[in-house]
């Protein structure tokens, strides 16, 4: 039996200011600073993750956030962070790998160049995936999306689990790939190659001038 395709849409499809929204992940003071993620303490402000993210990953992200809120663009931020002071709704593999946040832990915050306005989203999630532990999903149906441009840390983990989740439930997903950093660039480079078939990877340029596109539609 063959079975034929239902529509002629492609991952790469344009992008509607209405059903579009910009979701950065994890993108707080923990994972992007120096010094301060205890599962990489070996990590020093030297090391090739920490210059990626300031010379090419946060500056990028940035000129997304800013095109997309002059767009008129939705903005989401998902954070790991716990419900509870102590962590213990976190999940399993959190707590095994000791990746706990408490609610109120300052290097839970999302860094200052990418910090939220005012009534901008932020999900707080106790998992690798957003989707797994956050109500994302009825938030963006909610908003009327269709297509999740997805940015940021790290790309082999909770970046990949966005991107495959959000693909599975019907968006049409845009990855940022100079946008998005793991701790090698040949993990990252892996990653993309691994959930190239989620979605459409592009890079920030090409993506700024589809927002820029929206802003003068």
């Amino acid at each position: 039996m063959t079975i034929a395709a239902t529509t002629a849409i492609t991952r790469d499809a344009p992008y509607e200011r209405a059903s579009t929204a910009l979701l950065l992940v994890d993108m707080q003071r923990i994972f992007a600073e120096p010094g301060l993620d205890p599962a990489h303490p070996e990590m020093g402000a030297e090391h090739p993750f920490y210059r990626t993210l300031a010379e090419r990953v946060i500056p990028n992200q940035v000129a997304l956030l800013d095109a997309a809120r002059a767009a008129g663009v939705q903005v989401i931020h998902t954070i790991i962070q716990a419900l509870t002071e102590d962590g213990r709704d976190c999940s399993l593999d959190h707590k095994l790998s000791g990746i706990v946040v408490s609610r109120s832990a300052p290097e839970g915050a999302i860094i200052d160049a990418l910090a939220p306005v005012t009534n901008e989203i932020v999900l707080p999630k106790t998992s690798s995936g957003v989707f797994n532990s956050t109500n994302i999903d009825y938030v963006l149906r909610n908003l009327g999306i269709r297509t999740l441009i997805v940015a940021g840390i790290v790309t082999d983990q909770c970046v990949d689990m966005a991107v495959r989740d959000a693909a599975d439930r019907g968006y049409l997903v845009t990855c940022v790939r100079d946008a998005c950093a793991t701790y090698t660039q040949a993990r990252h480079e892996a990653a993309l190659a691994a959930f190239g078939g989620y979605c459409w990877i592009a890079d920030t340029r090409t993506v700024l001038a589809r927002l820029e596109a929206l802003r003068h539609a």
